[in-house]
C-alpha cells in the first residue's frame, strides 16, 4: 500500500535501490566514467608520450601500470581507452536503439507494406554474418584517429534488428489501447502518435535496451580488436589495449591485466545495472518485490 501513494519515479528509484548488485553497478560505472574523463589530470603522461627510459617496464612508482614496448604509459594508455570505449559504447547504445524504436514502432503502427519492408530488412541484416563483414570492411579501411566513428557505422548498422521485433511486438499491442484511438479521432497524426503516446509506453523497454547495448557494443568492439580490426592506431581503445596485451600476456602480464580487469568490471557493471532496471520497471519481478 505504500508503494502505491508513491510518485512512479519514486517507485522505480525504490525497486532499483533494492537491487543492491545494481547500486554496486552504477558506483562502479559513476566512477570509471569520471575517471576517465579526468585521466589526463590523474597521469603525468599523456598516452601517446614515450619515455625513452622505461621500455616494457613493470608496474612501478612512476608508471603504475608499467609501460609498453614503444615506452608508453599503460595508465595513460589505459585511461584513453576507457574513454574511447565508453563513447563508443555509449553512441553504438543510443543509434541502435533509437532505430529500433523508430523501425519498430512505425512497421507496427502502419502495418501493411512497410511493415512487410521492414521485416524483410530485418530478416535480410540478421542472417548476415555481421561480425566478418564488419572485420572485413574495418580491415579495409584508411585507419587514422577517425577509425572508431566507421566502428560505431558499423556496429549500429548490425545492432538494432532484435529489439526492433521486440519494439514491433508491444507496438501492436499498445496500438490497441483507447486512448490511441481518441488521439486519433482527435486528428493527431501517425508520427505524432508515435511519439507522445506510444514510444513514452514502451521507454521501459527502450531504456532496459539501451542500456545492456552498451555493454554489447564495448564487447563487440573489443572482439574486433582481438584480431585486429577494432579501433585502429594512433588511436586506441581497451579493446585494442587487451588485443596486444593478449599476445605478450606470459612475457608481459601488466600490459594485459589492466585492460582486462577495467573491461570485465565495466561489462559485469553495465549488465547488472540493466537487471535492476529491468526489475525496477517489472512490478512482478522478485528482486524488485516486497521487501
Amino acid at each position: 500500500m505504500a508503494e502505491a501513494r508513491l510518485k512512479p519515479e519514486h517507485l522505480l528509484l525504490k525497486r532499483f535501490l533494492r537491487n543492491k548488485t545494481a547500486v554496486v553497478g552504477l558506483i562502479i560505472i559513476v566512477a570509471l566514467i569520471v575517471i576517465a574523463i579526468i585521466g589526463p589530470w590523474l597521469s603525468p603522461f599523456s598516452y601517446d608520450a614515450v619515455d625513452r627510459q622505461a621500455y616494457l617496464q613493470p608496474p612501478s612508482l612512476q608508471h603504475p601500470m608499467g609501460t609498453t614496448q614503444s615506452g608508453r604509459d599503460m595508465w595513460a594508455l589505459t585511461l584513453h581507452g576507457l574513454r574511447k570505449s565508453l563513447v563508443i559504447g555509449l553512441v553504438v547504445a543510443l543509434l541502435s536503439t533509437s532505430i529500433a524504436a523508430i523501425v519498430g514502432a512505425f512497421a507496427a503502427y502502419y502495418g501493411g507494406w512497410l511493415e512487410r519492408f521492414s521485416l524483410w530488412i530485418i530478416d535480410l541484416l540478421l542472417v548476415i554474418p555481421s561480425f566478418l563483414l564488419i572485420a572485413l570492411i574495418a580491415g579495409n579501411s584508411s585507419g587514422g584517429a577517425s577509425s572508431w566513428l566507421l566502428l560505431v557505422l558499423l556496429l549500429t548498422l548490425f545492432g538494432w534488428m532484435l529489439s526492433a521485433r521486440v519494439v514491433r511486438s508491444l507496438t501492436q499491442s499498445v496500438k490497441q489501447n483507447e486512448y490511441i484511438a481518441a488521439a486519433r479521432y482527435m486528428g493527431l497524426s501517425g508520427p505524432k502518435i508515435i511519439v507522445r503516446h506510444i514510444l513514452p509506453n514502451i521507454a521501459s523497454l527502450l531504456i532496459i535496451d539501451a542500456t545492456l547495448n552498451v555493454s554489447g557494443a564495448i564487447l563487440a568492439e573489443t572482439s574486433l580488436a582481438y584480431f585486429g580490426f577494432g579501433v585502429q592506431p594512433p588511436d586506441t581503445s581497451l579493446g585494442t589495449l587487451l588485443g596486444d596485451g593478449a599476445r605478450q600476456l606470459s612475457s608481459f602480464p601488466w600490459l594485459f591485466a589492466g585492460p582486462a580487469t577495467i573491461i570485465v568490471l565495466l561489462i559485469l557493471s553495465v549488465n547488472a545495472v540493466g537487471d535492476g532496471l529491468r526489475d525496477a520497471f517489472d512490478p512482478g519481478s522478485k528482486a524488485s518485490g516486497k521487501g
